[in-house]
Formats: structure tokens, C-alpha cells, sequence
């Protein structure tokens, strides 16, 4: 990555990636997921990665949300050296301050909506009233208000999407991970659901990564960076990558 695309304030910056590699398997059968990636993510953005399959850009959200190690390079978030933590303190870290967002929702089917909603408050120890109103408010915010109690079954995949979202969102998290949040929605609901993620994640002390093949989210994006072969090769902004 040119280096004018690197932000030379760390206490700017959520994430900073720097020389970051992953290999999977050993000997001849080795693969390279990543190869030499730099990246920094500043605060209040939302930043895409784009490519074909098999680039790597779930190996580095991954890595960068903390569920997959490196194999060589540095990663920092939110100013936190992910690549010195012990597992337990890593666990602690995603409890606390990663959110995540799946292209399946995978909502649990014998809990209601807000009982989905609340489940990260329930594993950091909430009380369970406690937890189910903090839920029920993000889910109003989204327009669920009135769905509350239906089960996922009784949902369509768009308020599905919804739950998943607050669920994602119900901790604020300071960094949002959304793996193709878009793909398995029609038009509408897909702009529905990136209106929501930056209305309600993008803020000024948190950062958001979106994994996508959607070129529609890209108007979303304030930046997009282009991965081919475990490399990043190119960053533009949101409209840089708009068609004409």
C-alpha cells in the first residue's frame, strides 16, 4: 500500500495492521492467506474489503477482530497488541469491544428476538431484565419495536438481518466486523441494513470493516480497500469506486 495511505498519528488510528502474513498448512501443502498486508483503519470510518474469493479478506478481519492469529506482523486495535495477548485476554477483548455481523444471521431458533438481541449482555453477566431492555431499545431503534417476541421462524430474512445487527450492536461495540452483511439481501434490505450500520456503528470512537462483494454498499464505504492474492492493492474512496 502506498504509504500515503497509512495515517501517521497512532492515537487517529483504531487499526493498524503492519506486515501482517498467514500461512495455513506447512511444506509444500502450505498456503499464503496473507501476504505482507499494512492497513490502518482510523476512528469514525467505515472502511470495506473487496476482492475475489479467496483473496484473503476474511483471514484478515479475522485476524484484526482477533479470532485467528497471524502468522508474522503486527496488529493493533484500538491500543491493544493483539499478537501479545494470551488467548484469554483475547476472548476478553472481543467480549468487550468487537461486534460482529454474518452474511447468516445464525440466530438462535428456540429464543425470541430480543432474547437473540440480548445474548452478549447475558455472556458478560447482565442481569437477564436488565439485559433484555438494553435490547429491546436497539431493537425499536431498528424498527422492531413490535416484534420483540416472535421468534426467528416469524421473522422475514430483513427483520432477521435487524436482530442480527442489534445483537452485533447491543455492547457498543468500538469496532463492528460484518462479514457480506448484504449478500443474501434483495435491493431494498440491503440498502436498509448499510443505512443502519452507518447511521448507528459509525461513530467517532468506534470503527467499522465490512467484508463485501456487493459493489451496491459501496456508496456506504468511506474508503475500499482492494485485495488480490493476500495483498491490498489499491484504496479509494466510497465514490472513487462507484460506477460511472
Amino acid at each position: 500500500m502506498p504509504a500515503s495511505q497509512l495515517v501517521h498519528d497512532p492515537a487517529a488510528v483504531a487499526i493498524r495492521v503492519r506486515g501482517v502474513t498467514k500461512e495455513f498448512g506447512s511444506g509444500e501443502s502450505a498456503t499464503w492467506a496473507l501476504r505482507g498486508v499494512d492497513l490502518d483503519v482510523p476512528y469514525g470510518e467505515l472502511l470495506m474489503l473487496v476482492g475475489p474469493s479467496g483473496c484473503g479478506k476474511t483471514t484478515l478481519v479475522s485476524i484484526v477482530a482477533g479470532t485467528l492469529e497471524p502468522t508474522a506482523g503486527d496488529v493493533n486495535v484500538m491500543g491493544h497488541d493483539l499478537v501479545a495477548m494470551s488467548n484469554g485476554r483475547k476472548v476478553r477483548f472481543r467480549r468487550d469491544n468487537v461486534g460482529f455481523i454474518f452474511q447468516s444471521y445464525n440466530l438462535l431458533p428456540s429464543l425470541t428476538a430480543v432474547e437473540n438481541a440480548a445474548v452478549p449482555l447475558l455472556i458478560a453477566g447482565w442481569r437477564r431484565r436488565h439485559a433484555l431492555e438494553a435490547a429491546a431499545e436497539v431493537l425499536e431503534a431498528l424498527g422492531l419495536g413490535d416484534r420483540l417476541a416472535n421468534l426467528p421462524t416469524e421473522l422475514s430474512g430483513g427483520q432477521q438481518q435487524r436482530v442480527a445487527i442489534a445483537r452485533a450492536l447491543v455492547h457498543e461495540p468500538r469496532l463492528l466486523v460484518c462479514d457480506e452483511p448484504t449478500s443474501a439481501l434483495d435491493a431494498e434490505n440491503g440498502r436498509i441494513t448499510m443505512e443502519l450500520i452507518q447511521r448507528i456503528a459509525v461513530q467517532p470512537d468506534r470503527a467499522v470493516v465490512v467484508v463485501t462483494h456487493d459493489s451496491r454498499a459501496y456508496a456506504f464505504a468511506d474508503r475500499i480497500a482492494a485485495m488480490e492474492d493476500g495483498r491490498i492493492v489499491s484504496v479509494t474512496t466510497g465514490s472513487e469506486s462507484l460506477p460511472a
